[in-house]
């Protein structure tokens, strides 16, 4: 090992910054009272155990599968609102929309409005099943730069549905069959009129 001495720059700074340095509370009062010793490499001790902070995240393996969200978004699994035997022959798409609304190509400040008079007029009618069409928002063209800014009506349709004025309106909001659209489409069993 080689042994290094402190030069007089190191000495005045190592000097200046023992006197500002307060004992711990638990550290005997000689401690810090020396100077460092002269060589540069630290001794090999043992370092005290410091205690780990609890980890935000659960273990997991290398490949292993990562255990789904729980979301409270309309994504997630739907709770059967309407009557099962009806749900499942809407989803399994052998029940056809009485009327359609297509908002491919709309601006969100288009299609909301849009979506709210097509809803409110189709239940005025007393229609029960209709299809809103938002289209996948991919394409062929595809840019990573713009990837959030794709299917952005497909992600919104279903918050907008579930919110007010719609929420007194809407009963149920499926995905629909490939057979009506698939992704890009949306059921929406609505209320009957009061």
């Amino acid at each position: 090992m080689r042994r290094r001495r402190l030069s007089r720059e190191d000495r005045a700074l190592w000097d200046e910054v023992a006197r500002r340095v307060r004992p711990m509370r638990d550290a005997p009062p000689d401690a810090v009272s020396g100077p460092p010793p002269e060589k540069t490499l630290p001794e090999k001790t043992t370092p005290a155990p410091v205690p780990a902070a609890p980890s935000p995240l659960k273990p997991f393996r290398l490949g292993a599968k990562a255990a789904a969200a729980v979301s409270p978004t309309p994504s997630a699994p739907p709770t059967i609102r309407m009557d099962r035997k009806a749900f499942l022959r809407m989803k399994g798409g052998k029940l056809d929309p009485e009327a359609r609304i297509d908002l491919h190509g709309m601006t969100l400040a288009e299609a909301h409005p849009a979506l709210i008079g097509f809803i409110l007029r189709s239940q005025a009618e007393a229609r029960r099943l209709v299809l809103v069409i938002t289209g996948k928002g991919s394409g062929a063209e595809w840019d990573p730069a713009f990837a959030d800014r794709r299917g952005v009506l497909r992600r919104q349709v279903p918050h907008w549905l579930h919110q007010a004025p719609l929420s007194g309106a809407v009963m149920q909001v499926a995905p629909a069959h490939r057979r009506h659209g698939g992704e890009g489409a949306f059921y929406v069993y609505l209320r009957r009129p009061r």
